[in-house]
């Protein structure tokens, strides 16, 4: 008896097993033909390309044959030959076909090709059976993947950090309160405030922005960390950079300066670039394609350039003496825009760029102070398209000027207590950074709206999924 081969369609287009009983299992993309014979594109997500299902219509009953719609899955077993059709090297000759679920054409949303990305987010629960959306999330997983290769070969742990918490990483106060209270009767102190006393942890609670200063602990005890988890911002923002909940990459690196923690941040991010392009490089052909005609040769040009170390009072000047008229007005102490940043990156150097030494009324608490008193050992790396890729720092290590910055900031030094300890109990030189992991797949991708590159987006008056 012949054996039957269950591959996906990644491994059968990849196949020469010519003459071979093989079973696939798919979603059909396309049906096409006369009453004789029908064509079927079938994918089952491993891979943007479609094997083509050829039906001899005579050997089927005519009612499985109607079933076969745009949506509907299908189990198929038949034979494997070369194709001799434009595209494709090898097709399916069907033998035996079961329709596990049909697709009512007349119902089914996605009948049509050439959707708009915004009626696709109206479906989001379906979206990710597009060429499109499968591309996405193959490259997010392929991301994922790499980002922790990368780290366990380097000799870094990953370590979970919470995310409900009780400390602001930021200090902005945009989180999202975690509570078992009653809210349709707060119990409230004598001065009228809510009394969080009685609340599950005793104290009022938030999901996290950030797990930073808690992967700080890590770093000062395992030597080299770095965590990648979820995190929240309860920022009533609807731009197409801005997300409630999404995925942040952080590293931190126990006896790292600003230099190697500028060094690490290059080195990763080419990294996971060049395993973009070197294992998903059908996903990003499509699209370039579709989407974004010079996404492959934005990646190459990442790849193929060093960045440029530009101090920010030395990216102010270029900005001042530019002579170009920005949106938002250049002078020293504002935060840079989107403008400024790939002004830098895309005209004047036309290289990625690592800005660093910010003023430090700009940047947050635990960044490490420079001699000068005005600024701070922080990077932001600037990308073509999108400005600001990773924001980090060296942090600070001395306790005296740490808690002098929380005092003069009027931050709660009862919620970091612990963190200020740190600088008191074996204190060191320690450095790291966040990569915004959507943000990243904005580049990777070429997308351009960040709720199109996680798979269930979170953002003001939408949690549908």
């Amino acid at each position: 008896m012949t054996k039957l081969l269950n591959k996906n369609v990644k491994e059968l287009l990849a196949s020469e097993e010519f003459g071979q009983k093989v079973v696939v299992k798919g979603w059909v993309r396309t049906k096409r033909g006369n009453k004789n014979i029908a064509f079927v594109a079938l994918n089952d997500g491993s891979v943007i390309h479609n094997i083509q299902i050829v039906i001899e219509t005579a050997s089927f009953e005519e009612e499985l044959i109607r079933k076969i719609t745009t949506g509907s899955c299908l189990c198929v077993e038949g034979i494997l030959v070369a194709s001799s059709g434009q595209g494709q090297k090898v097709e399916i000759q069907a033998t035996d076909i079961i329709v596990y679920g049909t697709a009512d054409p007349d119902v089914y949303p996605l009948q049509k090709k050439g959707h708009s990305l915004e009626f696709l987010r109206e479906i989001a629960y379906l979206r990710p059976r597009t060429n499109t959306f499968g591309a996405v999330l193959r490259l997010r997983h392929a991301m994922s993947f790499a980002i922790h290769q990368y780290f366990n070969d380097r000799g870094f742990f990953y370590f979970h950090t919470p995310l409900i918490t009780a400390s602001d990483c930021e200090g902005a106060g945009a989180m999202f309160q975690v509570t078992t209270l009653d809210m349709n009767n707060l119990p409230l102190t004598p001065e009228g405030k809510t009394d969080y006393s009685g609340d599950f942890f005793g104290k009022q609670a938030a999901l996290t922005v950030s797990g930073q200063l808690e992967g700080e602990l890590g770093a000062l005890a395992l030597g080299k960390i770095y965590t990648f988890g979820p995190t929240f911002r309860a920022e009533n923002s609807n731009t197409p950079r801005h997300l409630s909940e999404f995925w942040m990459i952080e590293p931190e690196m126990a006896f790292y300066e600003i230099k190697e923690n500028m060094d690490l941040a290059e080195d990763f991010l080419k990294y996971l670039i060049r395993y973009a392009l070197e294992n998903y490089r059908d996903d990003l052909d499509f699209l370039c394609k579709m989407w974004d005609n010079e996404l492959i040769d934005r990646l190459q040009f990442v790849l193929e350039n060093d960045f440029v170390r530009l101090e920010y009072t030395e990216g102010v000047k270029i900005l001042m003496e530019s002579g170009q008229k920005f949106e938002f007005p250049v002078s020293w102490g504002i935060d840079l825009q989107s403008e400024h940043e790939r002004y830098l990156v895309e005209k004047h150097f036309k290289k990625p760029v690592i800005l660093t030494n910010y003023p430090k009324d700009i940047k947050a608490f635990y960044m490490k102070q420079n001699e000068d008193g005005k600024t701070v050992r922080a990077m932001d790396v600037l990308f073509p398209k999108i400005g600001e890729i990773i924001g980090g720092s060296q942090r600070e290590e001395d306790y005296d000027k740490l808690l002098s910055r929380v005092q003069e900031l009027g931050l709660s030094q009862e919620s970091i207590w612990w963190y200020l300890d740190t600088r008191r109990f074996g204190t060191a030189p320690h450095s790291g950074f966040g990569l915004g992991f959507e943000r990243l797949m904005l580049f990777i991708t070429g997308m351009a709206n960040i709720r199109d590159v996680i798979p269930f987006p979170r953002t003001p008056n939408n949690i549908e999924y």
